[in-house]
């Protein structure tokens, strides 16, 4: 227990599901307790028997649910443009390989975000990540990925930096220059590697702008050859990794990752056993993202008892995107996660909570309610945690808590 402060903020009756795995109940339930708040971090958790000679300001929760700020670990929050009669057009029956020639596909939307302003595209951004902290969200991660050249990249990233700055959520900010091959660079995939590797990662890196390297090792991506490039570029950097892999097909992409201790492998679709034992070894955690496999309409699922068999934490995210994830709603992608691919609905609450902040390297701070962690949490006119699973519509959402401040 800590010491007693009069500034101390006592959030008080209230059931706690912290999602702390020292405690054994399911959601790591804990009934008729209370948060105590100090400078934006939670410095005890107590009984209500407990309270009585606890000074601090008091705040009767009435019983209300508590849990952790939710954490979407995986978004392509910023860009500009839209791609919604592209979406039309493959409903009637257009492939994407003619509308990718036709200018559509990822580099329209490179296209579109070139084009637009650092305040156009914050001004987007804003209204989506309005959106997701409506949710509960208190804690996001923040990609590039559709500038595709210094200028823009740093562009993309200088959005997530200034909503991190005016917003009350923690943003970690991923450069994926490592995307697509841009319209300027068709034929020579190569060169614009050298470009990722020599120009703008230790650029932008050495500016601060972001906390970690992806790259999206596909068959209509980079080859694990190039992906290792990027990533062994990143290690010589310090700069931890991450990866889309084994979404479309097998490349060996989530072992490429795992050998560069990776933080996560995300899609993974078409994951190997080899794959999850190597991933088991480095401790990368799945990020599934069942709104791109519901988006797509495709039928392979993720290996999901392969990853609890071997122990695999399991992240669910939005994959907020404009191309194939277009929803804002966590909620949602923990009922496809459910529904899709068989997640309980405590795995996918831990999905975006405790192993989510894996995920982002926030593990010790983030993602549950626990001594010593951030005081980010979301409060709910719920009686359990399984409604906003089971509901994605209704939004329960009383309060949200970021640094042991409530938000609007």
């Amino acid at each position: 227990m800590s010491e007693h402060t009069d500034t101390d903020i006592i959030w008080h009756n209230a059931r706690l599901a912290t999602f702390d795995p020292n405690h054994a109940q399911p959601y790591g339930l804990l009934e008729h307790h209370a948060l105590v708040v100090r400078d934006g971090r939670i410095v005890d958790i107590l009984p209500e028997s407990a309270l009585a000679s606890r000074k601090g300001k008091r705040i009767d929760l009435e019983g209300r649910l508590v849990t952790p700020g939710l954490i979407d670990c995986h978004t392509h929050l910023v860009f500009g443009g839209s791609r919604a009669t592209e979406w039309e057009q493959r409903l009637n029956g257009v492939s994407y390989q003619t509308i990718s020639a036709n200018g559509g596909g990822i580099n329209a939307t490179v296209q579109a975000t070139r084009a637009a302003s650092e305040e156009e595209l914050t001004r987007l951004a804003q209204q989506r990540l309005r959106r997701l902290m409506q949710e509960g969200v208190t804690t996001l991660e923040v990609k590039s990925g559709y500038g595709l050249d210094m200028a823009n990249e740093r562009k993309m990233l200088h959005v997530a930096q200034h909503l991190a700055a005016t917003n009350a959520v923690d943003i970690s900010p991923t450069l994926l220059a490592a995307h697509a091959i841009p319209t300027e660079y068709k034929g020579r995939g190569e060169d614009y590697i050298t470009l990722v590797c020599e120009d703008i990662m230790p650029t932008l890196w050495q500016e601060g702008l972001f906390e970690a390297v992806d790259a999206f090792c596909e068959n209509v991506g980079f080859t694990p050859e190039q992906t290792d490039r990027v990533f062994s570029a990143a290690q010589v950097l310090n700069i931890p990794v991450k990866g889309h892999v084994e979404q479309l097909s097998s490349l060996g992409g989530a072992q490429l990752v795992s050998r560069y201790k990776g933080r996560s492998a995300d899609h993974i679709e078409y994951l190997t056993e080899e794959g999850v034992a190597a991933m088991a070894d480095s401790g990368t955690v799945a990020v599934l993202l069942p709104g791109a496999f519901y988006f797509l309409n495709e039928t392979q699922k993720p290996p999901v008892d392969t990853l609890r068999r071997y122990h695999v934490p399991m992240a669910v995210a939005t994959d907020y995107n404009p191309g194939t994830s277009p929803f804002a709603s966590l909620h949602l992608a923990m009922n496809m996660a459910c529904v899709k691919f068989g997640l309980t609905p405590e795995e996918a609450w831990t999905g975006v909570t405790r192993h989510a902040a894996r995920a982002l390297g926030r593990e010790h701070s983030h993602g549950q309610l626990a001594v010593g962690f951030v005081a980010d949490f979301a409060i709910w006119d719920a009686e359990h945690p399984v409604e906003m699973v089971y509901e994605p519509g209704r939004n329960p959402l009383w309060q949200r808590v970021f640094r042991g401040e409530v938000t609007p």
